[in-house]
């Protein structure tokens, strides 16, 4: 795995957080001694893409101190079924202090992480998605069979998950709205027994912006798609009569030199040539865009263990989304086994290659120099 960069962890009490990426994690806590309210924030996608389960529960056991109450929202598509179910897992193990939030999406596996808080408070205009679990193989029929029987195994883990949150639902129905791909209204929701209460309704529109995963599901709402499509709103502190502002002075050495210094920092220096071309060295915005994106590619790339692939994925800049999306196709062209992933592959994905077997050259030779010692031999050729 790569050095990610840490997630920001805010102490101060009052401190406003800012939701600035489409992949975003932070914890924060705030008040005093017995008023400390820690808040964890799932903002992205679950799993080694993402946020992993193994990142959550670290951050959170570092800054719990077993007493405080613990809240922890979540805006995500989803992601790793079994991330999600380490962190259901670990919001479990908190108890009656610990609340769910879902501030606007909580999809596929991020469903079942936030069912295992004790408390679930969804906003009004929030959703709650439920789904079969699925993903990506390649192999023989054998192979293809074991798959399948891990997505029984897996389908049961979820089930029951939302079975612990809502004991008292039926079963039969909540199996057909699994298998159906349903998405909830924060009503709905609550009428299932999946949330206990319907909270102010609130607009996370940074971290909405995930237009092309939610587009892998079959069912994905118009009207929450047509969110990601919404043009930013205009600054209002511009008047509509001000003169546009002048544009600054474009310093290329200096943003040539932050590129090749952050680089370094962040062990990426083979990327700064891509970089370069890249971001054209626009503006300072648009170079410090890029560093973000070049090290969130690379720790893609490294995850997935094809690091090789960074160069070519940042010089054609490629974001975060296509870089999963060919990643994924790079691995399962590999036939290196699967990953069970709550997401559907996006329209254009290529589909998957199943590898016929390579022949084994050694072993056939190996069998046949068997065979023809075990044959008895001629009289003329025997031995003495």
């Amino acid at each position: 795995m790569s050095k990610k960069a840490r997630p920001r962890i805010y102490n101060r009490a009052g401190q406003q957080v800012q939701v600035q990426d489409k992949t975003w994690y932070a914890l924060q806590a705030s008040g005093e001694a017995a008023e400390r309210v820690i808040e964890v924030f799932v903002y992205g996608e679950i799993g080694a893409w993402g946020i992993t389960a193994n990142q959550f529960v670290q951050d959170l056991r570092a800054m719990d101190d077993g007493v405080s109450e613990v809240i922890a929202a979540f805006n995500s598509v989803g992601g790793d079924l079994f991330d999600g179910l380490a962190m259901h897992n670990a919001l479990k193990r908190l108890g009656e202090r610990c609340t769910g939030r879902i501030d606007a999406l909580a999809a596929s596996a991020a469903s079942v992480a936030v069912c295992g808080a004790h408390k679930v408070v969804i906003a009004a205009n929030a959703m709650l998605m439920i789904h079969n679990p699925w993903t990506y193989a390649a192999g023989d029929a054998e192979d293809f069979r074991k798959v399948a029987d891990v997505l029984d195994q897996t389908m049961e883990a979820i089930i029951a998950a939302y079975k612990a949150k809502a004991p008292d639902i039926d079963e039969g129905e909540l199996r057909r709205l699994v298998a159906a791909e349903t998405w909830l209204t924060a009503n709905e929701a609550v009428a299932l027994g999946l949330a206990d209460e319907v909270g102010d309704g609130i607009k996370v529109k940074a971290c909405l912006g995930q237009g092309g995963v939610l587009q892998r599901y079959q069912h994905a709402p118009a009207e929450l798609l047509a969110q990601l499509d919404e043009l930013p709103e205009p600054d209002s502190e511009l008047e509509p009569d001000d003169p546009p502002p002048t544009p600054p002075v474009i310093d290329a050495a200096k943003l040539a030199l932050m590129i090749t210094q952050s680089c370094a920092e962040a062990g990426i220096s083979n990327l700064v040539a891509p970089l370069l071309s890249s971001t054209k060295l626009e503006s300072e915005d648009i170079v410090q865009a890029g560093l973000i994106r070049a090290k969130a590619v690379n720790d893609l790339c490294v995850a997935a263990r094809l690091p090789e692939f960074s160069v070519e994925f940042v010089a054609a800049g490629l974001d975060a989304a296509a870089v999963r999306a060919r990643l994924f196709d790079k691995i399962v062209g590999s036939g290196k086994g699967f990953e069970i992933d709550n997401s559907l592959p996006l329209d254009e994905d290529p589909p998957p290659k199943v590898q016929a077997k390579q022949i084994d050259q050694p072993s056939i030779w190996s069998a046949r120099q068997a065979a023809h010692a075990a044959k008895p031999q001629s009289a003329t050729g025997a031995r003495r």
